[in-house]
């Protein structure tokens, strides 16, 4: 007989669940912002109480919708742009410490031959799986040398499959529920994010659009940055709008994160998995590195007794 501690749910599996109330709660805000609503109609319009979202989001990320909805503001981002306009050059000190920190820094990726990219991923074997996350349903995709696709499914898993399948058409496609489990627990579950563990991940694309997502990289956890920003960061200060093309291509949502570039003034635009996925990864971010922050000020504390 099985104990009963491996009967209860996971972590990510737990946030899995909750992922779906909070997307009709952050659909719900996102429509009718300009009214202010009240946190009992927010609850209402995701089908549950008060209470029982509050509990929630301080569960998924941390924070009081309250204070999510302070996180993923256009004040909010307007005040990170304007605090750190060089966040790719001071890349680490924004928003960092502990897990958050970790889950940047301990990313090892390497790129692709330009003509590996070029032949479509002929003679590549890309291992796939579904698991849960935060942010609802993820299909990860990996090869021998590590990760190389990340996307969502809402509804559909087939939709989300054959939309990365379509990147690189030639490869070879293997399910593979087990080999690609350590990769999303590596991903989405902070007490995965450990320097002896690091995520090793592979950059599929053409040159300009791997200059564009290793840039992306750099931008750190709970911060922000903008098209123009990587522009020039690439040594490209006219090309935003292709860098902007780069960044919807990227195949590595969220662990390469083009959820953190935003559009001209803070605007929160574009993001291929939905904007209600957007606005919910970088408030589970700011949730993220303020319990890491808290967690961090304990200790010293503790030590300073």
């Amino acid at each position: 007989m099985l104990a009963a501690q491996n009967l209860e749910p996971t972590l990510l599996e737990t946030a899995a669940a909750d992922y779906d109330i909070v997307r009709r709660a952050i659909t719900f805000i996102s429509e009718n912002f300009r009214d202010q609503p009240k946190v009992e109609a927010i609850a209402s319009a995701a089908g549950t109480d008060q209470r029982a979202l509050t509990e929630l989001f301080r569960r998924w990320c941390g924070l009081s919708p309250k204070a999510f909805l302070e996180a993923v503001t256009l004040n909010h981002a307007k005040q990170i742009l304007r605090e750190t306009p060089s966040v790719l050059d001071a890349s680490y000190e924004l928003g960092l410490s502990g897990a958050g920190r970790l889950h940047d820094l301990f990313v090892v990726h390497e790129a692709m031959s330009p003509g590996e990219w070029k032949t479509g991923g002929a003679g590549l074997a890309i291992f796939y799986g579904f698991h849960p996350s935060p942010f609802g349903r993820a299909l990860v995709m990996a090869t021998e040398r590590g990760l190389c696709g990340l996307a969502f499914a809402d509804e559909v898993d087939s939709a989300a499959l054959d939309d990365m399948r379509r990147r690189w058409p030639h490869a070879r496609y293997v399910p593979d529920q087990a080999r690609t489990s350590a990769h999303a627990r590596r991903i989405f579950d902070p007490a995965a994010w450990r320097p002896e563990t690091p995520l090793r991940v592979v950059l599929i694309g053409t040159d300009f659009e791997v200059r564009v997502w290793q840039t992306l990289l750099k931008v750190p956890f709970g911060g922000l940055t903008s098209y123009s920003a990587i522009a020039k960061d690439i040594g490209r200060p006219k090309a935003s709008r292709a860098v902007g093309a780069a960044v919807g291509k990227n195949p590595l949502s969220f662990v390469v994160p083009c959820h953190r570039v935003l559009g001209s003034g803070g605007a929160i635009t574009g993001y291929h998995w939905g904007l209600t996925r957007k606005r919910a990864m970088l408030g589970w971010e700011v949730g993220q590195a303020q319990m890491s922050s808290n967690f961090s000020a304990t200790v010293a504390s503790d030590a300073r007794r």
